[in-house]
């Protein structure tokens, strides 16, 4: 049996709908039918109950939904798995990276140098933030990934340790603490804080609640931007204060932005590169050694 024949099938059965399941095929409605009609003769079973208005499963659509999509999860498993394997064979990795990490040196650091020695290799590099990134590596589509921690990883995931550093307080311009070294945690109560859009408890989502936490106070989360990039750019138009990595502020001066380190002991935020435990692809394999050594992890 086709296999599009199949996909055809699950994308009715989820949207019941023929129109929105042939947008999603990428094929036209007629043609869609067509393939269903095909696949309920090959069948002998009717397997959608349809009418001028809507569209059910039958009950044999029913029962073959139920035995059909595990059969289709063990093919995507098995299809993810020959693709790995033909990466490692072919000697190409996919490098995932949030920009922050990159912009404060730990990507050329852990990969410029071994690049170098390992010319063959092909490397594809992924800009992407650091929950996306846990879920591609799970799911096959990246090989390593350098993310802003803490981050939530499922069973199967690792991850390594490559650089610790204070978090600062980005200031908008003409803000009044402006005038202090260092910025008292307690003195940012009140005011309209920019985060990145993440999850609750991850990346600097998690530091600038440890920063409200350490002054007293919850905080306004009045603004999200894609990334930490995009956040000191909205602290630069005036739109709140933020926490933000120290690297950042050496590499992103922004007009008007005004970097102060937080007073007291430091909050610190890690980057961390993640990878799969038990990685199969010889050319990841000597990539990931080379980063846990740098970690300063046996590899």
């Amino acid at each position: 049996m086709e296999l599009r024949l199949l996909r055809a099938f699950i994308a009715v059965a989820e949207t019941l709908h023929f129109a929105r399941a042939a947008e999603s095929l990428g094929i036209s409605p007629p043609s869609l039918t067509e393939q269903i009609q095909e696949l309920e003769r090959r069948l002998g079973a009717r397997l959608f109950v349809r009418s001028k208005r809507s569209v059910a499963l039958s009950d044999a659509g029913k029962l073959f939904l139920e035995e059909l999509r595990p059969a289709l999860d063990q093919l995507d498993r098995a299809e993810r798995v020959a693709k790995l394997a033909g990466r490692g064979a072919r000697g190409i990795i996919e490098i995932g990276f949030a920009g922050s990490a990159a912009l404060s040196g730990v990507l050329a650091q852990a990969v410029a140098a071994w690049r170098r020695e390992h010319k063959d290799v092909e490397l594809h590099l992924h800009e992407m933030e650091s929950a996306p990134q846990i879920e591609a590596l799970a799911e096959g589509r990246l090989d390593i990934g350098f993310v802003r921690a803490p981050v939530v990883t499922p069973p199967g995931i690792v991850t390594a340790r490559l650089r610790r550093e204070p978090v600062f307080i980005a200031l908008p311009p003409d803000h009044p603490l402006i005038e202090e070294d260092s910025i008292a945690a307690a003195s940012l109560a009140g005011e309209p804080f920019v985060i990145p859009d993440q999850e609750a408890g991850t990346s600097f989502h998690h530091h600038t609640m440890a920063v409200a936490q350490r002054g007293g106070f919850a905080p306004r989360l009045a603004h999200r931007g894609r990334d930490l990039i995009a956040v000191a750019t909205m602290v630069a138009l005036g739109l709140g204060v933020a926490v933000v990595p120290e690297s950042l502020t050496r590499t992103l001066a922004l007009p008007g932005v005004t970097y102060r380190p937080l007073r007291g002991a430091p909050i610190l935020a890690d980057i961390v590169a993640a990878f799969r435990r038990g990685e199969g692809a010889p050319a990841t394999r000597e990539l990931i050694r080379r980063i846990r050594h740098l970690a300063g992890e046996d590899s």
